[in-house]
């Protein structure tokens, strides 16, 4: 059976992988989206399921006064004697942290943050076979400093080592993404290099001592797009290996989609791949035949039975609490989401800040944007009266890359309307004279635009414009993210927005 990549559409950076029995477990960065490291269960490696978050309350997370390109990065999930552990670095413009939750299980609650007197950034944990652990970082901010390790008391998570250094990678800047294995003996170390764009590579490197010294496989990078501008898929790297319940071999890695033309841009995120792996006779891996790269299309685990689904997600807010699909600006405030006031809808109370600013959480309720070509609605009530009050749907990137479809008091009336922001500018694409009532609202998007429309009542849709996706590309906005899509709501403290229903259906997942 053939499966289609990424298999986890969307903003999922820095995947992290690990199995027990026929299930398997994948953790990813969240950056500054909250609730924070998303957790999916899978049971053929093909089909992910998101199942739930890490960290789901301010204290394990306070992300108030945190810009986008900060947050959280780069988990490690590992399973050891019944519980899950994950190790993941907390960083801000002042620094960073790095810290383990655990969980009996991963669906339920994780511990409090322990936090690893370990400095570095993307930490991981390795248990021996005697049941001893080890702590790996890289030598953060030196863009060529290595992997370090040192040994680590199980639990209270207490440093039992100085860290020593491991292996300094190939010669490729940024060594990073650090996991360690045992296999036939050895210990095999895998890192990123070359910076988590197209310069991206995959490299190992193995030693019969944890500490080394290492020996770097004869024919790295084992996993790299670089070079290859004609590739769909571009910037592999940050990868994890699995052994499958039948013995196959996998890895897991972030990569992104190329929007349009040879030069890198996506807008998409850094999305999670899966390629199979070998080891040859001189027990090195080999990734997808010994071709170093991976396709669109290629054939899955033989466990595999069923074709991909293509994910598309509706609520029509029946429920006493928002889904697990649903994710925020930072640690979002309680009161502005409400689902008591008006049984059947999400009502939003406005921000007085909005998606333009920095570090606040503005009253915004995002999923991910997973395929190029999608069509997402919404249906709105709203009435607003001052200069400023504003719901309905948006694009964002970043404060400073976003389009909105929005209802507003805009010169002197309610309308909808159109608005961007790009790198601080701000301005309206086109707007249009709206009756009283309610109105619905529609975004759809492929590779090139986002396209804009509403309608009241039975009436015919109209057409708002449209707006390029170029400019929340994250070659140009400079940020590691992914786009997401929701609903929002902005202005003084009296106004508020009820919405219906939210709608996201993909129009073509590539899937046959």
């Amino acid at each position: 059976m053939k499966y289609r990549n990424p298999v986890i559409p969307g903003f999922n950076p820095d995947p992290s992988i690990c199995r027990v029995g026929r299930d398997y477990y994948v953790a990813v960065s969240s950056f500054i989206l909250f609730p924070g490291i998303p957790i999916y269960h899978s049971v053929d490696l093909v089909n992910w399921e998101l199942l739930g978050h890490c960290l789901t309350k301010p204290s394990q997370f306070p992300l108030e006064g945190v810009d986008v390109k900060h947050g959280v990065w780069a988990p490690s999930l590992r399973f050891h004697e019944g519980v899950f552990h994950v190790t993941a670095t907390f960083m801000t413009s002042c620094g960073h942290r790095n810290f383990i939750v655990s969980a009996a299980d991963p669906s339920g609650a994780w511990s409090e943050p322990v936090f690893v007197d370990q400095s570095g950034i993307d930490p991981d944990i390795f248990f021996e076979d005697d049941g001893s652990a080890y702590y790996l970082t890289n030598s953060f901010p030196n863009p060529c400093g290595g992997i370090s390790a040192s040994r680590i008391e199980p639990g209270t998570w207490r440093l039992l080592s100085d860290p020593q250094p491991l292996w300094g990678g190939t010669g490729g800047a940024w060594p990073e993404g650090a996991h360690l294995y045992k296999r036939g003996g050895f210990h095999y170390l895998m890192i990123s290099e070359g910076g988590t764009h197209s310069g991206h590579m995959e490299t190992i490197a193995r030693s019969r001592n944890l500490f080394g010294p290492y020996e770097s496989c004869p024919h790295n990078p084992i996993l790299t797009h670089r070079n290859n501008a004609l590739n769909p898929i571009q910037c592999t790297g940050h990868a994890d290996l699995l052994e499958a319940h039948d013995g196959s071999w996998w890895m897991i890695h972030l990569g992104v989609r190329q929007a349009f033309d040879i030069y890198v841009k996506h807008f998409l995120g850094r999305e999670t791949f899966l390629t199979p792996v070998s080891w040859d006779a001189n027990g090195w891996p080999s990734v997808n035949g010994g071709t170093s790269m991976t396709a669109l299309e290629m054939e899955g685990p033989s466990f595999a039975s069923s074709l991909q689904e293509t994910i598309s997600f509706k609520d029509t807010f029946d429920n006493s609490e928002l889904g697990r699909e649903w994710s925020f600006l930072r640690n979002p405030k309680a009161d502005a989401y409400d689902l008591k006031s008006k049984p059947g809808c999400l009502r939003l109370h406005a921000s007085a800040k909005g998606l333009e600013d920095e570090i606040s959480s503005p009253s915004f309720a995002c999923i991910k944007q997973r395929q190029f070509e999608f069509q997402a609605s919404a249906i709105l009530d709203c009435m607003p009266v001052n200069p400023g009050d504003e719901a309905g749907l948006a694009v964002y990137m970043s404060p400073g890359a976003h389009y909105l479809l929005s209802v507003g008091f805009f010169e002197g009336r309610r309308q909808v309307y159109v608005r961007h922001c790009l790198d601080g500018l701000s301005g309206t694409i086109a707007s249009h004279h709206l009756e009283t009532g309610i109105v619905e609202l529609e975004l759809s998007g492929d590779t090139r635009h986002y396209y804009f429309r509403f309608r009241q009542g039975n009436g015919p849709w109209t057409r708002l414009g449209a707006a390029s996706t170029r400019f929340l590309c994250a070659e140009v906005v400079e940020t590691f993210s992914g786009v997401v899509l929701g609903v929002f709501a902005k202005g003084g403290v009296s106004f508020h927005a009820d919405f219906e229903s939210f709608s996201y259906t993909v129009i073509n997942s590539g899937i046959d």
